[in-house]
């Protein structure tokens, strides 16, 4: 069992609520991305980071049933959803493993490498897609999503000054990562980005993902993700600001979930 990874504990927790957004976000990006990629019939596919497996089911209903497709994750909460979905649909060419996606070397090269919205959780985002490059054969695809300029940002900028309210300093335990977004929230800076590492052929295209809430669901985008992390740790407080948070949010809000799809060859 490899050691666990110091986000896996809110994955695990969240895998659940993490979920009831897949009809409405994550299985809908996940095609597009698996679309970009331009997965191919017999192509071998990494899915770095493939959570619930919103990208990997579809890149292994593209490339049949004689290709691989490997899905890594560190919550091995997400990975059984991942496997219930292939074994409800009969995917035998899915393998899922629960590890550190920098650590994982497999056997032979693959044709692509997906990441959705998971690449700005690299400690070192370069060396992180160094690595996945390097899984790569010459000339296979690299695609990647990853939350535009803008995105999330009202709906994260709320929680937080309501978790504020509630007395003492909040910091956001994934700040890194959040630096790690802001270096290519826009298809200039992202193309740049990866032009400047090497790649090749790359594109970057802004998606309009607008992403209709209730309550319920606007609570479960906060305990299904990292923002799970800024509440406080009493419960009532807890409490507390998911109650203000809610009524402030409103019955209906529409959540800038604005993405960038971002695709380039290894040469």
């Amino acid at each position: 069992m490899p050691e666990q990874h110091p986000l896996a504990p809110a994955f695990d927790s969240g895998a659940a609520d993490f979920e009831r957004l897949a009809p409405s976000l994550w299985n809908p990006m996940g095609n597009a991305l698996v679309a970009a990629a331009d997965i191919r019939v017999g192509d071998n596919v990494l899915d770095a980071c493939c959570g619930g497996g919103a990208i990997t089911i579809p890149a292994a209903q593209s490339a049949g049933p004689d290709a691989l497709v490997d899905g890594v994750d560190i919550s091995a909460d997400l990975l059984a959803v991942a496997g219930s979905k292939a074994e409800t649909l009969s995917l035998e060419n899915v393998s899922l493993h629960q590890a550190d996606i920098l650590q994982w070397r497999p056997e032979a090269h693959y044709d692509a490498v997906l990441c959705g919205y998971a690449v700005f959780f690299l400690p070192d985002m370069d060396a992180g897609i160094r690595h996945l490059v390097s899984l790569l054969h010459r000339g296979g695809r690299l695609a990647l999503s990853t939350w535009a300029d803008g995105s999330l940002t009202d709906f994260s900028g709320l929680l937080f000054r309501h978790c504020a309210a509630e007395g003492g300093e909040v910091e956001l335990p994934t700040a890194a990562a959040r630096e790690n977004m802001l270096r290519i929230n826009t298809p200039e800076k992202a193309a740049a980005w990866l032009e400047g590492l090497g790649l090749e052929q790359v594109k970057a295209v802004h998606t309009p993902v607008p992403v209709q809430l209730n309550p319920e669901l606007a609570w479960s985008l906060v305990m299904g993700s990292a923002l799970r992390m800024l509440l406080p740790q009493d419960p009532a407080a807890a409490q507390r600001v998911r109650d203000g948070f809610l009524a402030e949010l409103g019955p209906e809000y529409t959540l800038n979930a604005d993405t960038l799809i971002v695709t380039a060859l290894k040469p």
